[in-house]
C-alpha cells in the first residue's frame, strides 16, 4: 500500500504501530527481521515514512490475525461544492473545496474526494490501496483547487511517474502576511515531520529535499497575493516554507499565523488554493491544463484586503 497522509514523515515504529494497532515494540521487531520494505528497500524501525511511498509489511500469522480489520474503507457519498472540471476513459479533474481529504487516512473522518467521486459514478483505477485508488497526488482537507485523479490502470501508472519525475506544472495562489523580500524568488529548505508536534511539519536539517518558487502578484498593506510554483509535492510544503520565512499564509493559525487578520478576513483556513494544473494527458502525450477559480470565501478574503 502507500504511505497515508496522515502518517507522512512518522518514524516506522510509530507509523505503523498506528497504522496495524500494533505496539511499537512489535513493529520494530518486524522491521528488525526485515519484513517492513519502503519502495523495494528494506526500512529500519527509526526510517522515517515518506508520503506516498510504496510501503510493504510481512506479516506473521500471529500479527496478521490481529490486524484484521484494519483498513481503511471511506464512506461513499455525495460530496457538497466537489466540481468536475473535465472527465473521460482515463483520467477524472476535479474541484476540491475546503473540508474534503483526498482519500480516507486514519484519524480522518470527514468527506473524501475517492467517496465523492464514487457516488457521482466515476470508476477509479484499481491500482494501489483500496482506500486510495486512483490517488496520484494530493490536496490539503483545508487547501482547495486542481486535482486530477486516474481512472485507467495506464493513467495510474503515468500519473505517478509524472509526478515522480516532477514533469507536472503545479501552480498555487497563495495570500501570505507581508511582503517577501525579494519579491520573487526561490526557497530552497529541507523539510520533516516537526521535532515537538506530530501534526505539524517544518523546515529541518537532514530533511527532504523541498523546492518552491514564487512571485508576487499584487501587494496589499498587510499581505502579498503569490503565484507559486513547486518543483518538490512535501505535505504542507507550501505553507512551512513560508512560515519558515515569517510570512505564513493568512489563516493559516497551525504556522503561525495572525489570528487578528484571520478574523479581519473572514478566514477559519490558510489562503491556499491549487490554481492550475498541466501534464501531458496519459492516453496519448498531448498537454492539458485545468484551471479552478478562487472559491468564494478567498475571494471574499481578498476583497477586504483590496480595500
Amino acid at each position: 500500500m502507500p504511505v497515508p497522509d496522515g502518517l507522512d514523515g512518522m518514524r516506522i515504529d510509530a507509523g505503523l504501530s498506528r497504522l496495524l494497532g500494533l505496539s511499537r515494540t512489535v513493529v520494530a521487531g518486524l522491521a528488525e527481521d526485515g519484513r517492513v520494505a519502503l519502495d523495494g528497500r528494506p526500512a529500519g524501525k527509526s526510517d522515517r515514512l515518506p508520503g506516498g511511498a510504496w510501503l510493504e509489511i510481512e506479516l506473521p500469522d500471529a500479527a496478521g490475525a490481529g490486524a484484521k480489520g484494519t483498513g481503511i474503507d471511506g464512506p461513499v457519498e455525495v460530496v457538497a461544492g466537489l466540481g468536475i472540471l473535465h472527465s473521460d476513459e482515463d483520467i477524472v479533474v476535479v474541484d476540491k473545496p475546503v473540508g474534503v481529504a483526498a482519500h480516507p487516512s486514519p484519524g480522518w473522518e470527514g468527506p473524501t474526494v475517492t467517496g465523492g467521486l464514487a457516488a457521482l459514478g466515476e470508476r477509479l483505477s484499481t491500482s494501489g490501496a483500496a482506500e486510495r485508488q486512483g490517488i496520484v497526488h494530493r490536496l490539503d482537507a483545508g487547501t482547495t483547487g486542481v486535482m486530477v485523479v486516474a481512472k485507467s490502470e495506464r493513467a495510474y501508472t503515468v500519473l505517478k511517474q509524472a509526478f515522480r519525475d516532477r514533469t507536472v506544472d503545479k501552480r498555487y495562489h497563495a495570500v501570505v502576511q507581508g511582503h517577501p523580500d525579494p519579491s520573487s524568488g526561490t526557497i530552497d529548505a529541507p523539510i520533516d515531520r516537526h521535532p515537538r508536534h506530530d501534526y505539524r511539519f517544518a523546515v529541518v536539517q537532514g530533511g527532504r529535499p523541498s523546492v518552491t518558487h514564487y512571485d508576487t502578484m499584487e501587494a496589499f498593506r498587510a499581505a502579498s497575493l503569490l503565484d507559486v510554483h513547486l518543483e518538490t509535492g512535501r505535505t504542507h510544503q507550501i505553507r512551512v516554507h513560508f512560515s519558515a520565512m515569517r510570512h505564513p499564509c493568512v489563516g493559516d493559525l497551525t504556522y503561525g499565523a495572525d489570528p487578528t487578520l484571520a478574523a479581519r478576513v473572514g478566514l477559519s483556513r490558510q489562503w491556499l488554493h491549487a490554481h492550475r494544473l498541466g501534464f501531458e494527458h496519459p492516453a496519448d502525450g498531448r498537454y492539458v491544463e485545468f484551471v479552478s477559480p478562487h472559491p468564494d470565501d478567498l475571494a471574499a478574503a481578498l476583497d477586504i484586503l483590496r480595500d
